[in-house]
Formats: structure tokens, C-alpha cells, sequence
């Protein structure tokens, strides 16, 4: 595992992000700027999937897809919730500077992580630029690159060009959840309310924050409620709703046969 902090551009790099980039600007804030992403970053790394997601006490996935592959990256992040996230430390550099790039192959990965999520799912080798959350100790937030068996393995070559694009990678991703996470959220709520406007402000707040990807346990973190609260919540929105598990809320919030905006970001 290789831990480092991205250079500032050189006016080589710059000349390489400009080949890149153009296309994934305009994409900032629409549906669309996943797949405009993982295409500009394709054409220097052989990958096939990505995510852009925080840990810490509120974990939440705010983007992700694939590209070559089918795209299994929603499973990898609940498989990733689901033991794997308390105890890794992949991200993680003692004493690094706030922004820094990391590169992991599945090999150096602990076990439970390793056969939950990269074993399951293909994957074998992920680059990463990762920051701390000011707002939150402990919490990062990651924009993950991942190669999967058929892809050939990344060059240092490739690996240098993806730190020299860190800082470019970071602030997109920054921009793009800004841009959108008010938007949907606002979105999820009346679609909420437009399936039962019964819902108490309480309950809405748990099921905004399990369609953000959330965990319970995150949900009780953030909303400053203990643990059983949050179930009698969930329980309660569920039985207005008429659903008894999270994939049926999802569905709920189905548009036109696919995901809404909401199910793409925090």
C-alpha cells in the first residue's frame, strides 16, 4: 500500500488534465457526471468502477457507477457497511496531510475486506484521493478508482498521472455533491410525501438518510438519537408506507424505470 500527497500540477499535468477534463465541468451537478468521470479517467487508467463516498460517523455513498462491467458498486458499499468499514484503515495515514492519494491492490486488503468486497465483487487493485471532513473527526471522503481481474494492472506510469490529477479528481467531487445534495434531498422529501404525507418530520429524516445510503447506526449519530429511536422510526415510516425493507423504499423512489437523482448522491 502506497500513501502520498499530490503534487501541485506541473504544466505537463496541466496539459494532461486538459486532454481529460473538459467533458466531466459541464457535467457538475447532473445525473450524469459519474459516467462522464469514469470516462475521462478511463482514458489513463484501465478501470472499470468507481465511488465517491465519506466514512466516519455519518457514512454515505454520493455517487458511483461502472463502466465495462456490470456495475456491482452499490453491493460493494453495503457489503462495505457491513463489517468491513469498523476497522478499515486502507485510507488511512498517521500524521499525513489532510489531501493525499492512495494505492492498495486486493492482496494487502484484511481478509473480511478483502473476500466482502474485492473478491465478491472483481475487484483487485483500487487509486484513491481521499481528504479529512473538517466537520467530522475521523470521517474521510474518498473518490475511488478501482481495476477489475480482466483489466491489466496499473503502471506507475498511470498511478503518477492519477496523483498529478488528484487535487483536479478532489475538487470536481466536492463540487458535484454540493451542487446536488440540497437539490435531492428536497426532491426525496416531497417524493416522500407525495407517497404519504402522513410522515412525521422524524420519520422523514430517518428514510432521507437510509436512501443516502446511511446505516442505522449513522442515522442515530447524526440525527443525536439512540439506536432503538431510529428503528421505532424506521419502523413507523415503513408500516405508513406500507413496505417492510429498505431495497422496497428505494424502489419507491423509482422514476421512469431507473434511480432517481436522490439514489445517486448523499
Amino acid at each position: 500500500m502506497r500513501t502520498w500527497t499530490p503534487e501541485p500540477a506541473t504544466d505537463g499535468a496541466e496539459a494532461l488534465l486538459a486532454r481529460r477534463m473538459p467533458q466531466v465541468v459541464p457535467a457538475l451537478g447532473e445525473p450524469g457526471f459519474g459516467a462522464c468521470l469514469l470516462d475521462a479517467m478511463a482514458q489513463a487508467l484501465p478501470v472499470g468502477s468507481f465511488s465517491v463516498y465519506r466514512t466516519g460517523p455519518r457514512p454515505a455513498i454520493f455517487v458511483s457507477g461502472s463502466r465495462g462491467v456490470p456495475d456491482t458498486t452499490r453491493d460493494c458499499w453495503r457489503a462495505y457497511l457491513s463489517g468491513p468499514i469498523r476497522h478499515d484503515r486502507t485510507l488511512r495515514d498517521t500524521g499525513a496531510p489532510p489531501l493525499r492519494v492512495c494505492h492498495i491492490t486486493a492482496g494487502e486488503v484484511p481478509p473480511e475486506h478483502r473476500a466482502k468486497v474485492y473478491e465478491a465483487h472483481g475487484v483487485v487493485e483500487r487509486v484513491s484521493v481521499v481528504e479529512d471532513e473538517a466537520a467530522d473527526e475521523g470521517a474521510l471522503f474518498a473518490v475511488n478508482f478501482y481495476r477489475h481481474t480482466h483489466q491489466r494492472a496499473l503502471s506507475d506510469a498511470q498511478i503518477a498521472d492519477f496523483g498529478a490529477a488528484g487535487r483536479l479528481v478532489m475538487a470536481l467531487a466536492r463540487k458535484h455533491v454540493a451542487l446536488t445534495r440540497a437539490d435531492d434531498a428536497t426532491g426525496l422529501r416531497e417524493r416522500l410525501l407525495a407517497q404519504c404525507p402522513a410522515l412525521t418530520e422524524r420519520e422523514l429524516a430517518v428514510c432521507l438518510r437510509l436512501l443516502r445510503g446511511m446505516t442505522q447506526e449513522g442515522i442515530a449519530a447524526d440525527l443525536g438519537v439512540a439506536l432503538p429511536t431510529v428503528k421505532t422510526y424506521r419502523n413507523r415510516a415503513f408500516g405508513r408506507l406500507g413496505i417492510h425493507f429498505r431495497s422496497e423504499l428505494f424502489a419507491l423512489m423509482l422514476v421512469g424505470g431507473r434511480a432517481g437523482p436522490g439514489l445517486l448522491s448523499d
